[in-house]
């Protein structure tokens, strides 16, 4: 096969990475920066191009631009139908841009794979079992802290150079479906969701730095925060079930279950996967690894992908039912 990765910066990189573990190095890199490209051939001995115009032959596409750019280049893949992985999304006029362009030219939803890395998660998928055996009885809440410090996710640069200090696709905006995507595939779509949101402390660009979400669910309420100003990354969830308690702080390699009826703690010890330097030792590129798998796979016919378009509208919406509750007013 051969692959086509459009935007070379972090995750750009990261996915080749992966597509090279899995055997498959016939791989283009495109971006439209000089600096990139000459990394991007460097390190990982690929073709890499600024001329998308003159790149064909290609069975599949991942695109890691930035998610303001999305749309162009998804676009861009299916209509010469070509499958395509996209990264995270957080502008949800763009997904239905490009759903009703696929509607109006009669053209295949099932091209598009839009990401949906904490699937992939061992901890999370781990969790997803224990909830969905009915052991522990039926969810009744959880409360959820996802916080990281936005200048260390690129220490190498100023977040003014990438587009988490816009508006559109600020830091914390875009963890939010980000964390949605696996809390709605655990617990089911909302019946009721509405939040805070704004900026806590100047970072140097004006962007809502904190969103403080309360979910109810057909059985069940949640609790959701996510912030970039948090100085040491944190990933921390406690989930309460009829006989049991979950407990998870992402920076263990490990979480925990209470067992109620037989009052003692369970531990679940997570396979410590491979992290690349300048990542948080939890940012494991297996999941990602993984997710390029499944993508490959389906594109195959042999696995169906975790996540569609349509998903990742129903995400998206629940983000903008946030930003119009007006409850911080």
């Amino acid at each position: 096969m051969r692959f086509l990765v459009i935007g070379l910066g972090s995750m750009g990189k990261r996915r080749i990475r992966c597509l090279k573990k899995l055997g498959y190095n016939d791989i283009i890199g495109f971006d439209i920066r000089k600096d990139r490209l000459n990394e991007a051939q460097n390190l990982y001995n690929i073709k890499a191009t600024d001329e998308i115009e003159k790149i064909d032959n290609i069975d599949a596409v991942i695109v890691s631009t930035p998610p303001d750019k999305h749309k162009e280049y998804v676009l861009w893949a299916v209509r010469q139908n070509i499958p395509v992985f996209v990264e995270a999304s957080v502008i949800l006029e763009h997904s239905k841009e490009i759903k009703q362009h696929l509607i109006k030219n009669k053209l295949r939803e099932d091209l598009i794979y839009p990401s949906c890395t904490l699937k992939f998660h061992p901890v999370i998928r781990d969790i997803k079992k224990l909830i969905n055996s009915e052991e522990w009885g039926n969810f009744l809440n959880f409360s959820y802290h996802s916080g990281q410090y936005l200048p260390d996710w690129h220490p190498w640069e100023s977040i003014l150079d990438f587009y988490v200090s816009k508006k559109e696709t600020g830091g914390a905006r875009e963890i939010v479906p980000f964390e949605l995507t696996w809390l709605c595939d655990i617990f089911g779509y909302p019946e009721d969701i509405v939040g805070f949101f704004g900026k806590t402390i100047n970072l140097g660009c004006d962007i809502d730095d904190t969103y403080s979400i309360i979910i109810k669910f057909k059985h069940g309420f949640g609790t959701l925060l996510v912030d970039v100003v948090s100085r040491y990354a944190t990933r921390n969830i406690i989930i309460n079930l009829e006989y049991a308690q979950i407990t998870w702080n992402w920076n263990e390699n490990f979480f925990k279950l209470y067992d109620a009826r037989n009052k003692r703690f369970i531990t679940f010890y997570q396979t410590v996967g491979e992290t690349m330097v300048g990542y948080n030792k939890n940012i494991i590129e297996d999941m990602y690894l993984e997710e390029i798998e499944y993508f490959i796979k389906a594109i195959k016919g042999e696995e169906s992908f975790p996540n569609t378009l349509e998903d990742d509208i129903k995400i998206l919406e629940l983000l903008y039912i946030v930003e119009k509750s007006n409850i911080e007013e």
